[in-house]
């Protein structure tokens, strides 16, 4: 990477992994742009505190003003605690709002899509959620994009959370974002990359 070049931070959601069509569709698209060096996209652990922790060091190793997170789902809930603790700027696709009380059903071994691997998603994992809850301080870093149809998240509390952030609400759609590519274009100006 040289040194002022932009890095895109992609963080996947919940049982997801590097695999996912958006990441490879991120990953596709700045590879053929000649940007590959500028995409990190690392598989998260399943503890919360762990996670998180690779999201931070792979944020900051660049200055706040030249990284963009991209977070899907629980990724979102992870990159809005990055961006709030460096000062960057995330885009967040149907993020995790209130993760703690919405994954306490997942507790235990859980398949990993785009993957053969599981993961161990322990009972403490809960605690080490609700301490990365963290309140959004400068909405203008985050461009949120919500889908009235996800079924997993309601977009309203979305909303509600990234008040005054820039937002796309999308009228159906889904949880995973499937017609992610109609809005990279659009992600990827948010991120500074044309």
């Amino acid at each position: 990477m040289t040194s002022g070049a932009r890095v895109i931070v992609y963080l996947h959601g919940f049982r997801s992994s590097p695999q996912s069509r958006k990441a490879q569709l991120l990953r596709d698209l700045l590879q053929q742009r000649g940007l590959a060096d500028q995409y990190v996209c690392p598989a998260l652990p399943a503890s919360p505190r762990a996670a998180s922790q690779l999201a931070f060091d792979a944020a900051r190793a660049k200055p706040p003003d030249r990284v963009t997170l991209i977070g899907s789902s629980l990724g979102g809930y992870y990159a809005t605690w990055v961006a709030e603790k460096l000062g960057c700027r995330a885009v967040l696709l149907n993020p995790a709002i209130d993760p703690a009380r919405d994954l306490q059903t997942h507790i235990g071994r859980q398949p990993v899509f785009f993957s053969d691997e599981e993961i161990d998603f322990r009972p403490e994992y809960i605690d080490e959620l609700r301490d990365l809850d963290i309140r959004v301080t400068q909405s203008e870093r985050y461009f949120l994009i919500a889908a009235t149809g996800d079924t997993v998240i309601d977009y309203r509390t979305m909303v509600a959370k990234y008040r005054g952030a820039r937002q796309r609400v999308i009228e159906g759609g889904n949880h995973e974002l499937s017609d992610f590519a109609q809005y990279v274009d659009e992600v990827l100006s948010f991120c500074g990359i044309s």
